[in-house]
């Protein structure tokens, strides 16, 4: 998904302005035709489930469960608790489930404590971040993903938009969540991964690292052999993006066979969050949603 395309947007207002019209009811923003809010019912949800299957099987090559491959979905326990995070298109024409052309899946602290942990759990050692912070609430983003012709950055600003009013909304300190690289050979990522390493590692009181039984250094090159830009250049739009936002990265990478990706723990403390991108979608989530 383009996040990079955060920083064009802040070019656009004016064309912005001019397509955006004033939500009703559970929309969190709108933007032309296209609107985000959560899923309201199963059915949504199923929808979300094969939009996903679209992009991360049929477009990435991702290998599911015989049972998920069988019913087009990409699906998994986190999907009965967590909360789907859509964009929909509502110019196309039928139910809601056929305009669904982007999504994002919320997992809270609160409900991840009484039902079976985080996703990132099983990559990364998230409890020991937790337990630094007893005191804050925690939000888990993933499965993060847009159809290839709705990758423009209406649709990200959407996704943003509801991310944040939905953090507000829950009291969120805190956001986490695996970004990825694609393929499973860490070193054909040595720069960008070195990169984070020497310039994005979370320290101190948000330091967090890969599972040790998982754990593949990013510390693939020196730092003074690290071009910055050519870094940047080579680094995924999410995780790029993230970065721009204020985000740190936990120690280590983390090899998912399943999906073909090589993951990095994103870490992003609201407090964090670069003023221009608080300022463009309001400090109270009203920039597309007032």
């Amino acid at each position: 998904m383009a996040i990079e395309l955060m920083d064009s947007v802040l070019t656009t207002d004016a064309a912005t302005s001019a397509a955006k019209t004033r939500p009703t009811g559970d929309i969190l923003g709108r933007i032309g035709t296209l609107e985000t809010r959560l899923a309201r019912s199963n059915a949504e949800i199923d929808a979300a489930q094969a939009v996903r299957y679209r992009v991360f099987v049929e477009e990435m090559k991702a290998q599911l469960s015989p049972d998920a491959m069988r019913r087009r979905r990409d699906i998994d326990a986190w999907d009965m608790v967590c909360d789907h995070l859509l964009v929909l298109d509502t110019s196309i024409e039928g139910d809601s489930e056929e305009q669904i052309v982007g999504t994002y899946r919320l997992l809270r602290q609160d409900v991840a404590r009484t039902s079976g942990g985080f996703y990132s759990q099983s990559e990364f050692d998230v409890d020991a971040l937790l337990a630094q912070h007893p005191a804050k609430r925690f939000m888990e983003l993933g499965r993060s993903c847009v159809l290839p012709q709705y990758r423009t950055k209406r649709t990200v600003e959407l996704l943003w938009q509801g991310n944040w009013a939905y953090a507000l909304k829950h009291g969120v300190d805190a956001m986490f969540g695996c970004g990825s690289f694609g393929g499973t050979v860490p070193e054909e990522h040595a720069l960008a991964l070195s990169f984070l390493h020497h310039n994005a590692l979370a320290r101190d009181e948000w330091a967090v690292s890969a599972r040790p039984e998982l754990m593949r250094t990013m510390d693939l090159m020196p730092n003074e052999a690290v071009n910055p830009r050519k870094a940047l250049s080579a680094m995924p739009p999410l995780i790029k993006g993230y970065l721009r936002l204020g985000a740190m990265v936990g120690e280590g990478a983390v090899v998912d066979h399943a999906f073909r990706t090589t993951d990095v723990l994103i870490v992003l403390p609201i407090s964090n969050i670069s003023g221009r991108y608080l300022n463009y979608y309001g400090a109270d989530a009203g920039r597309f949603a007032s």
